[in-house]
C-alpha cells in the first residue's frame, strides 16, 4: 500500500497542482468568443448562457450576431395594410396579394394594421376586425366591403412567433377601437405575455435581449398615450415617418411625416398612390426594384443620420425589399461597402 501511495505522489509531481483537487475554472476573455456561436463571452455570462457550449446560445433574424444589435439599429421590412390582400377576400382597396404566412416565409417581420369595429351597430369587444378604410365615411364601413378576422390573424401570427429562430416583430396600429378592446384581442390570442414595454427617452435593448427575455413584440397605435396600456406605444411619442402615398415618384423624401424626428426608430415609407387615393399595383414593382429601393434608403440614411428601422411598403410581392433589408442589416454605416445583391 505505502509502495502504491509513492507511486501517487509520484505521478502528481509530474503534473503539477490539481492532482487532488480541480483547477480553478479559467477567467474567460469577455471579449472572445470561445464556443464559436458568435456571440461574445462576457455577453452570455450576463445573459445565463454558458460561453463555452456552442449549443447554448440565441440566433436572431438568422445570424447571432444580430442578437446583439440594438432594436432600433435594425432594419425590418414592413407591409402597409398587411392585411388587405387578395388572399385574405380583400378586393376593394387591396395593398398585397399574399397574406400572412407568404408575407412571413418571404422575411416580412412588421406589419401596418387597421382596427375597426364590424360595423357602426356591432362594437362589441368580439367585433374587432382589420378593415381598411374610414369609418367615417358617408360611402360605405369599411367592413362592409373587406373584413379580416382580427384574432385570427393574431393568432397565426403568434404561432409564427413561436416557431421562428428569435425574430422580433413589430406592429404598427391604425386604431379606430378602445385600447380596452385591444387589449382583450392582445391577451386572448397569447400575445399580450410577448410585448416589450418602452420608457420615452430610454435606450433600446438589444435584439437578443428581448427574444431572451420573451418579449419579442412592440406595438405601436397612431392614438394617443394612454397609461392604462403601456404597452401600445404612442406611435409619433416613440417613433416617426416620412410622408406616404405621394403619386409620383420624385416627390418621395426623407423629411419628418409624423412623430418626433430626433428619435432613432423611424418608418421609411415607400409607396405611390394611385390618381383615386389606392395602393398602385402599377408602379409597386417600379419603387420597390431592389437597386431603386436600395439608393433611395441609403441617401436617407445619409440624411436623418440613423438607419431606418422599418422600410414600408404596398405589393410587397413586387421588387425586394427583404433582399434590400438583408443588404442594408450587412452594413454597420450608410457610407461603408455594399455587399452584393443578396
Amino acid at each position: 500500500m505505502r509502495s502504491l501511495w509513492m507511486a501517487l505522489l509520484l505521478v502528481c509531481s509530474l503534473f503539477g497542482p490539481g492532482c487532488f483537487s480541480p483547477e480553478e475554472p479559467r477567467e474567460l476573455d469577455p471579449g472572445a468568443d470561445d464556443d464559436g456561436d458568435g456571440l461574445p463571452n462576457g455577453w452570455e455570462e450576463e445573459r445565463g448562457l454558458d460561453p463555452l457550449n456552442g449549443s447554448d446560445g440565441v440566433v436572431c433574424h438568422g445570424m447571432a450576431e444580430y442578437c446583439l444589435r440594438s432594436y432600433d439599429n435594425f432594419t425590418f421590412p414592413e407591409t402597409h395594410n398587411s392585411f388587405a390582400t387578395i388572399e385574405d377576400g380583400v378586393w376593394m382597396a387591396m395593398n398585397h396579394y399574399t397574406s400572412l404566412q407568404a408575407q412571413w416565409d418571404g422575411g416580412i417581420r412588421a406589419y401596418m394594421l387597421d382596427t375597426h369595429h364590424l360595423s357602426k351597430e356591432d362594437t362589441a369587444v368580439e367585433d374587432v376586425r382589420f378593415c381598411h378604410g374610414d369609418p367615417d365615411s358617408t360611402f360605405l364601413h369599411p367592413c362592409i366591403y373587406s373584413e379580416v378576422d382580427a384574432y385570427a390573424w393574431m393568432r397565426h401570427l403568434g404561432s409564427l412567433m413561436n416557431n421562428s429562430s428569435g425574430d422580433v416583430v413589430s406592429l404598427l396600429l391604425e386604431n379606430y377601437v378602445p385600447g380596452e378592446h385591444l387589449e382583450v384581442l392582445f391577451n386572448q390570442t397569447g400575445m399580450l405575455d410577448r410585448v416589450f414595454v418602452h420608457q420615452p427617452g430610454q435606450p433600446w435593448p438589444s435584439i437578443g435581449e428581448m427574444v431572451l427575455n420573451g418579449t419579442d413584440l412592440v406595438v405601436y397605435w397612431d392614438y394617443q398615450y394612454d397609461e392604462r396600456f403601456p404597452w401600445l406605444h404612442h406611435a409619433w411619442t416613440h417613433s416617426w415617418d416620412t410622408p406616404y402615398g405621394e403619386q409620383e415618384q420624385d416627390e418621395m423624401s426623407c423629411r419628418v411625416g409624423r412623430g418626433d424626428g430626433i428619435q432613432p426608430v423611424w418608418h421609411l415609407n415607400n409607396w405611390l398612390s394611385s390618381t383615386f387615393g389606392l395602393a398602385d399595383p402599377v408602379r409597386a414593382g417600379q419603387v420597390n426594384d431592389y437597386d431603386t429601393l436600395l439608393e433611395r434608403t441609403l441617401g436617407c440614411w445619409e440624411e436623418v443620420g440613423d438607419r431606418p428601422t422599418f422600410i414600408a411598403v404596398d405589393y410587397w410581392e413586387d421588387g425586394e425589399v427583404t433582399n434590400v433589408t438583408i443588404t442594408l442589416n450587412m452594413m454597420p454605416d450608410w457610407s461603408g461597402e455594399v455587399p452584393g445583391h443578396p
